[in-house]
């Protein structure tokens, strides 16, 4: 059930003070309108906790939310426009008779349309009475114990991002096939139905220490159903590094895509995973960029369809992926589903055992399926009672026919999801396929959205909605409906996922199914015109904005460009490019330039066209997020300032040819999340912020432009709730606002930074800079504009007490001393610093530090020595473009916990420290851009040989 949105509109509720409400005489309206929807609030979480399973149930849900929606878009309407006349002297305009007129027509507008929303509310109620619900009780007393049970408790913390059964043997037949450049073969293909793990499979082989030695490049790829075949080269010239921007700005021609990578492919030796082609006529789509003929390079790819490999290449290798057998199916089973244990002795219950293997054997060998099945019971362990529950079920869901088991297990798995994470799941239909979703974005969206907020779920009052956010989303991979892609460095929490296709299939299937979203590109614009109620739109791929008549548009999602290349292809028999390129002899010809300005024109017009649209026929939109940018028009409208219910704004990298923002922005007083990091035009250094953020109270993330015209300085003192500050410089703002930003969690200074009235002679005398305790991650970049003082960092440093990661990129020649860092440093990243004393001394005493990052000319000096027991946690070291090393010492007893080394580029550096051999936990030892010189004492019978030849895997790469 969706309780999100009966929720979110109680909030509003909530928010609104009796003396407003009495004010304006619609006290009775709101109370008995919030009374409806605390009912049927009660109503659905009873409803789930019984499992009604119910045509008007399911339809009633929709109505619901639909019902909640309107409520909360009245409510909000009404509480901002109170707002605004109290902020303009509304108490003495009350008293003009003009004005009194206007508000009793706002005020008979508010009143009849509350009545409206809990008139629909009461019939519905009528119809859902006919199910007895008169006994389950207002305050939600007849929720059952056990769906009690499953709210309050946590799931348990033993996620696993890459659970693998039984692929050695896979890997070993594989791997030498890729690595034989006497054979014919240059088309590997894993073939196989869907949730066989043939995408698991190929990242191992990816990654693969013999892969990597042998390949000079290589990249991945997800091709999937509904490919774009430009998007696919792109990326794949993207992971080689042979995309230039200029060839980006250039938009460079689908054919020269081709050459350009057909070319690298033969000339170089590459690897590339094209991941989940599926179809001939795919194959034969891409292929172009393949021609090759006499080349060492080889493509890896995955599929359902096992007849593509023959027609790709005759010579082709095929493995076909098989089932897990019993035992095979157990082991991934206990993985997923038992938390692990200290106990060498422990041993699950027998019953409990029993259970398991029976319903493993249900999942007829899919590796899907069984994760998904040991992620429903993970968080049901150890209660017997409802292991026996989820069996009843598995034995009523499944049968035994393999396309369909695993199906049945998705659809399981969210049947099985708790109130709470319904809504939150569901909205994951929105992400396209093969999508890797930064957490931290859906994190803000959800709480944007209302689907999840601070108060949520009894005893979650001390978190803040973001904190709750994180742990649904836990919760989901703990249950395996996502995978996690990417883990934070210092924190190992989630920075990216993604969803397996067949997950999201089901996903889909339940959000259409409960109208939660619709989908939008060329294909079904024209039925998009038709439907009148919609409330979330994901752009998947360009289509006009003018088909969506939706009035009540809540989100809209761009996961294309705000208007793509063929696009203005389309809009112009001729773009401005191409007309130049054909003209590039003529530039000084004015008939040349005069049809280039026209070409502008007519875009122009087109971009106007698209946002004059959305701002003025999408009044309560909530979310508006551009994923790809690309070009926007002259400016961004001014028109922008009537979206007063936006939560989240994000127009990071549109591009736009005049730099300044419009000060309507202002408006905008409910944004939550504000992402301003727009492009601008070649001429323009910086972009022209007003200064109207300091209205935005409920600001909880900004992210202001790389570079702020200083022109005006921006006032942030009032942003109390901010927690995420990213390019502030005190050329444009004011070094004190951030005293008041006491909920701050991530700051990235980008530019200058200077101390106002600093005290330089009594350094301890200067107030503290940061007063919040959660701050945890600082960051600093000043590139071409001049270096900071070390005195400001080091009392910038000694107020940031609590923070966990640590980025300095900027030239300070000296670090500060220990006593100004914080000991609960795990993370720290120096680049450009130019330290001309060694820096292993201080930070070798840091007693939480793991990963230490020392890049481009981070140090200067010839020697750096680890001295005895420094870096007593240290667990990853990565050295590279340091220049002016020669020589590298560690002690007897250094860095006891290393477990993985990185040199790149360093090409000064004589040999290996002796001290390596000495550290036993050391795993990984990776070696890059090297002189072969080095790579040759390093590999087995060179003269360092010794020191490293207790490393299980020694990568060597580019190494010449």
């Amino acid at each position: 059930m969706d309780f999100s949105a009966v929720s979110s509109a109680l909030k509003i509720i909530g928010e609104l003070t009796q003396e407003v409400t009495s004010l304006w005489g619609i006290d009775e309206q709101v109370e008995g309108l919030a009374s409806e929807l605390r009912w049927m609030q009660s109503f659905l979480k009873v409803a789930d906790a019984r499992e009604v399973d119910n045509e008007l149930i399911r339809t009633s849900v929709v109505k619901v939310r639909e019902l909640a929606y309107d409520a909360e878009d009245v409510i909000e309407t009404f509480s901002l426009k109170v707002a605004s006349k109290r902020k303009g002297g509304f108490s003495n305009c009350i008293k003009r008779s003009a004005c009194f007129l206007k508000e009793g027509c706002l005020l008979h507008q508010i009143k009849s349309e509350i009545e409206k929303i809990t008139a629909r509310i009461k019939e519905l109620t009528r119809q859902l009475k006919t199910y007895d619900v008169s006994k389950f009780g207002v305050d939600g007393e007849g929720l059952s114990s056990s769906t009690q049970r499953r709210e309050s408790r946590r799931p348990y913390p033993h996620v696993m991002d890459d659970n693998i059964v039984g692929l050695d043997k896979d890997i070993k037949k594989l791997v030498p096939v890729l690595l034989d450049e006497q054979s014919e073969c240059r088309v590997v293909s894993i073939c196989g139905m869907g949730g066989l793990g043939k995408t698991t499979l190929a990242k191992k082989i990816y990654h693969h220490s013999q892969v990597v030695d042998h390949f000079k490049h290589l990249a991945w790829v997800y091709v999937s159903q509904n490919y774009q075949k430009r998007k696919v080269w792109v990326d794949i010239l993207s992971d080689l590094n042979i995309l230039s921007e200029e060839d980006r700005k250039m938009k460079m021609k689908i054919e020269k895509l081709a050459e350009k990578l057909s070319g690298f492919f033969e000339e170089n030796k590459c690897l590339v995973i094209l991941d989940d082609v599926w179809s001939i006529e795919a194959w034969d789509c891409l292929k172009p960029a393949f021609s090759a003929r006499e080349t060492r390079s080889k493509i890896l790819l995955t599929s359902r369809n096992k007849e593509i490999i023959s027609h790709a290449d005759k010579n082709g290798f095929l493995y076909e992926l098989q089932c897990l057998n019993d035992e095979q199916s157990w082991e991934l089973f206990q993985k997923i589903a038992i938390p692990p244990t200290n106990s060498p002795d422990y041993k699950i219950d027998a019953k409990m055992k029993e259970l398991g293997e029976e319903m493993v054997k249900h999942c007829a060998g899919l590796p899907l399926a069984i994760i998904i099945l040991g992620g429903i019971l993970a968080t049901k362990y150890p209660l017997l009672t409802e292991w026996l529950k989820v069996s009843a079920n598995v034995k009523s869901y499944l049968n035994n026919d393999k396309g369909e088991v695993l199906r049945d297990v998705l659809v399981l798995s969210y049947d099985d999801l708790p109130p709470y994470l319904r809504s939150c799941f569901l909205y994951l239909s929105q992400i396209p396929e093969d999508y890797e979703m930064p957490v931290d974005r859906l994190i803000q969206l959800w709480v944007a959205e209302g689907i999840v907020s601070s108060k949520q779920q009894e005893g979650d009052e001390g978190q803040i909605a973001e904190d709750v956010a994180e742990g649904y989303l836990m919760e989901l991979a703990e249950r395996c409906m996502i995978q996690v892609r990417q883990r934070d460095i210092a924190t190992l929490k989630m920075r990216s996922f993604q969803m397996h296709d067949l997950m999201r299939d089901v996903c889909l299937s339940k959000a259409k199914q409960e109208k939660f979203l619709y989908i939008a590109d060329q294909s079904n614009a024209c039925q998009l015109s038709t439907i009148g109620r919609v409330r979330r739109v994901s752009v998947h791929k360009y289509f006009p904005l003018q088909c969506i008549k939706s009035p009540r548009l809540r989100s809209l999602l761009f996961f294309d460009k705000f208007l793509p290349f063929e696009e203005q292809e389309n809009i112009l028999p001729l773009t401005m490019e191409r007309y130049f390129d054909n003209h590039e002899d003529e530039l000084f010809n004015p008939l040349v330039w005069f049809v280039g300005l026209l070409i502008v024109s007519v875009l122009g017009t087109k971009f106007s066209g698209i946002w004059k649209y959305m701002f003025n026929n999408f009044n309560f939109i909530r979310v508006l997020d551009y994923e790809k940018g690309g070009d926007a028009g002259c400016k961004l409208p001014n028109d922008i300032g009537k979206l007063i219910h936006l939560r989240f704004l994000r127009l990071r990298d549109l591009n736009f040819f005049s730099s300044k923002l419009p000060s309507s922005l202002g408006n905008l007083r409910c944004l939550q999340t504000l992402d301003l990091r727009i492009k601008h035009g070649i001429c323009l250094e910086s972009v022209h912020v007003p200064n109207v953020l300091w209205r935005m109270q409920q600001l909880r993330h900004l992210y202001l432009p790389e570079q702020c015209s200083p022109e005006t300085k921006l006032k942030l003192g009032t942003l109390r709730n901010l927690q995420t500050l990213v390019n502030f410089n005190t050329k444009c703002c004011y070094v004190k606002d951030l005293i008041n930003m006491t909920n701050i969690r991530e700051l990235e200074i980008r530019g200058p930074f200077n101390i106002e009235d600093f005290n330089t002679e009594e350094l301890d005398k200067n107030p503290s800079i940061i007063q919040s305790k959660y701050l945890y991650s600082l960051s600093i970049i000043i590139n071409d504009e001049g270096r900071i003082d070390p005195r400001h960092l080091a009392h910038l440093l000694l107020s940031c007490e609590n923070i966990s990661k640590l980025s300095l990129d900027v030239v300070i020649r000296r670090l500060p001393e220990y006593r100004y860092l914080s000991s609960n440093l795990a993370y720290i990243k120096l680049r450009r610093c130019e330290l001309e004393e060694d820096p292993m001394s201080t930070l070798g005493k840091l007693p939480n530090l793991r990963i230490l990052e020392l890049h481009e000319e981070a140090f200067i000096r010839k020697e750096m020595f680890c001295c005895g027991q420094a870096f007593a946690k240290l667990e990853s070291l990565s050295l590279k473009d340091l220049s002016h090393l020669e020589e590298w010492k560690v002690s007897e007893r250094a860095m006891p916990s290393l477990r993985r080394l990185e040199i790149e580029n360093c090409r000064q550096l004589k040999k290996l420290p002796d001290g390596l051999r000495l550290i036993a936990t050391l795993q990984e030892l990776k070696i890059e851009s090297m002189p072969k010189t080095f790579k040759d004492k390093v590999e087995e019978g060179g003269e360092d040989f010794y020191k490293v030849q207790h490393i299980p895997s020694i990568i060597f790469q580019d190494c010449e």
